[in-house]
C-alpha cells in the first residue's frame, strides 16, 4: 500500500502558505510606500526650513547693511528682473511669495563661526563685526553659461537668472551675500557692455563708478586685474576679494567668516584662495593641494597652497579625496590689489602694463574709451589661476583658507537639478510645475519655458529645456557636453539663438 510522503504538504497547506506570503509582501509594500511618503514629507520640510533660513539670513544682512552711506537707510534691492526680450520663466512656487516672518529687531553683535580644516582640530574664528575697513569686493560678471543653453544666452547669461525659484538672480544673491563686508561704497562689478543695463536694473544700489565695463571677454585675469588696477589707484592699501557672480553658496555665516580670515592672511601680502571641502569626487572642479600651516594668530586655519590641480578624471578625484589633503578650487581670491598687480608684473608683464595703462586714464572718459579701444584687444585671454595663482603657489606666495560652506558653480543642468526641490521619483522642475506631467519618470530636470505642456512617460534622468524658440533634450550624464551643441549651432548659422 502506498502512502503520501510526509515531506509533501497537503494542498490546503500550500494555499495557506501562499496566502501568508502574499500577505507578508503586501505588508512590506505598504510599509515601503508609507516610508517613501514620510521621506517625501521630511524632504519638503527640509526645503521649507532652508528657504525660511535664507529669508532670515537676508533680513540679518539687511539689518547690518542698513547703516548705509552717512548713516542713512538703504533701499531694499528689488526682486529678479528678466532682461527685455529674454524668455520668461513662469515660476510657480509658494516660496516666491513673501514669508510671514517677524522682523528682526536686533542683530547679534558677534557670531562665532567655525572654519575647520578637515582632519585637523577645528578652530573657531570670532567675527566681531562684518564690515571690513579697506576691503573691496570685485564681482566678475562674465561668461555666457553655454552649458546651461538655451536657458542661459549671451544676452542674458545665467547670473541674471533666478535658477533656484527664490526670487533673486544669482548676481543679486552674490550681492546680498557680500554687501555686509564692504557696503555699496566698496562693492564693484566687472561686466561686458551688453549686460551693463541689466546689472544696474537688478542692482540699483550699485554705484555707477563701481561698474567697470570691459569691451569684450578676456577671461578672469583681465577682468579681476582691471578692477585691481583701478582700485589700487583709488586706495593704494586696498584689499580686494574676487567672487564670481554666478555661483551658489549656502551657509552665509561660514562664508563670511572664511572671507574675514582670508583678509587677515592677505594683510601679510599673500594671494589667498578659499578651499571648499569636497562632498564627492567631482571631475568638474579644479583642486587645491594643502600645504603647511601658516601659524597666523588671526587666521588659525590658513595654510600654504602646495599646488593647483586641473579638473581630474574620476579615479584621480577619488584619490584626491582619499588623502584628505585636497579642496575644491572655487575661484575665489583675496589679496592686496597692489600685490596682485606685482604678481602680474612678474608673470605676465605685458598684461600688467596694458591694465595699468587703462587704469591710469580711467577717470577721464574720452581717454578711457580711446585707451580701451587701443589696448584691450591686445590683452592676453587667460584665467587668473594660470596667469598668477599657479606660478605664485610654486614660490610659496599663495595661501588657502579651508571652509565648510556649501558651494556649487551651477556649471550644468545636472548640478542645477541638485539645487531644486523635487517629489520622490519625479524630475525637478524649474518653472511652472503644472506644465509638466509625468508617468513612471525618475530624476532629471524639466524647464517649461515656452508655456507648452510637457509630458514624459518611462524616461529617467532626462534634461528637457523647452524655450519659445528652442528645445533641448539630453541626459544628466551628458549635460556637461551641451556647449558642444552651442558650437554646432553657431557653425550652422543659428547665432541669433545663442
Amino acid at each position: 500500500m502506498s502512502s503520501v510522503p510526509r515531506s509533501l504538504p497537503a494542498q490546503g497547506d500550500t494555499t495557506a502558505n501562499a496566502l501568508g506570503i502574499e500577505g507578508m509582501f503586501a505588508q512590506i509594500m505598504s510599509a515601503i510606500e508609507k516610508s517613501q511618503a514620510e521621506i517625501g514629507e521630511l524632504r519638503q520640510e527640509c526645503i521649507d526650513l532652508r528657504l525660511v533660513n535664507a529669508s532670515l539670513e537676508r533680513q540679518v544682512k539687511e539689518g547690518l547693511s542698513n547703516h548705509a552711506v552717512n548713516g542713512s537707510r538703504m533701499p531694499a534691492t528689488p526682486g529678479a528682473v528678466t532682461p527685455t526680450g529674454s524668455p520668461q520663466l513662469r515660476a510657480k512656487s509658494p516660496f516666491l511669495s513673501p514669508h510671514n516672518i517677524p522682523t528682526l529687531s536686533a542683530v547679534p553683535p558677534s557670531i562665532l563661526v567655525p572654519s575647520p580644516l578637515g582632519d585637523n582640530t577645528v578652530t573657531a574664528v570670532l567675527s566681531v563685526q562684518r564690515d571690513i575697513p579697506g576691503f573691496y569686493v570685485v564681482i566678475p560678471a562674465g561668461g555666457a553659461g553655454t552649458r546651461l543653453w538655451p536657458l542661459s544666452r549671451e544676452e542674458h547669461p545665467k547670473f541674471l537668472l533666478d535658477l533656484t525659484l527664490k526670487g533673486r538672480s544669482l548676481i543679486q544673491a552674490t550681492w546680498d551675500r557680500l554687501i555686509p563686508l564692504s557696503s555699496p561704497l566698496r562693492t564693484t562689478v566687472v561686466a561686458g557692455p551688453g549686460h551693463v543695463r541689466s546689472i544696474h536694473e537688478q542692482l540699483p544700489d550699485l554705484l555707477p563708478h563701481n561698474l567697470f565695463c570691459e569691451p569684450g571677454p578676456k577671461d578672469s585675469m583681465a577682468a579681476i586685474g582691471l578692477a585691481a588696477a583701478i582700485l589700487a589707484k583709488r586706495d593704494p592699501d586696498a584689499i580686494i576679494g574676487a567672487f564670481a557672480a554666478d555661483h551658489m553658496i549656502s551657509g552665509d555665516d561660514a562664508f563670511l567668516s572664511a572671507i574675514a580670515e582670508a583678509v587677515e592672511v592677505a594683510k601679510d601680502n599673500y594671494l589667498v584662495t578659499i578651499g571648499i571641502a569636497p562632498s564627492h569626487p567631482s571631475t568638474g572642479f579644479g583642486y587645491i593641494r594643502l600645504g603647511d600651516k601658516l601659524g597666523l594668530k588671526q587666521a588659525p586655519n590658513a595654510r600654504l597652497v602646495s599646488s593647483f590641480k586641473e579638473k581630474p578624471d574620476a579615479r584621480t578625484a577619488a584619490a584626491y579625496i582619499g588623502t584628505g589633503n585636497y579642496r575644491w578650487n572655487a575661484g575665489m581670491f583675496v589679496t592686496r590689489a597692489a600685490v596682485l598687480m606685482a604678481l602680474l608684473k612678474d608673470y605676465k608683464p605685458e598684461l600688467h602694463d596694458g591694465l595699468q595703462k587703462i587704469a591710469s586714464v580711467w577717470t577721464d572718459e574720452p581717454r578711457r574709451r580711446a585707451t580701451l579701444a587701443e589696448v584691450w584687444p591686445t590683452l592676453e585671454k587667460i584665467p587668473i589661476d594660470n596667469a598668477v595663482a599657479e606660478p605664485a603657489a610654486a614660490e610659496g606666495k599663495v595661501a588657502v583658507v579651508p571652509a565648510t560652506f556649501g558651494w556649487d558653480d551651477v556649471g550644468d543642468f545636472s548640478s542645477l537639478a541638485d539645487l531644486l526641490p523635487a517629489e520622490s521619483n519625479q524630475p525637478r522642475v524649474l518653472g511652472d510645475g503644472s506644465l509638466v506631467l509625468t508617468e513612471q519618470v525618475a530624476g532629471g530636470i524639466v524647464v517649461p519655458g515656452s508655456g507648452r505642456l510637457i509630458t514624459c512617460l518611462g524616461v529617467d534622468d532626462l534634461v528637457i529645456v523647452d524655450m519659445p524658440d528652442t528645445l533641448l533634450v539630453t541626459t544628466r550624464a551628458r549635460s556637461q557636453e551641451v556647449k558642444r551643441l552651442v558650437k554646432r549651432c553657431r557653425d550652422a548659422g543659428w547665432k541669433t539663438l545663442l
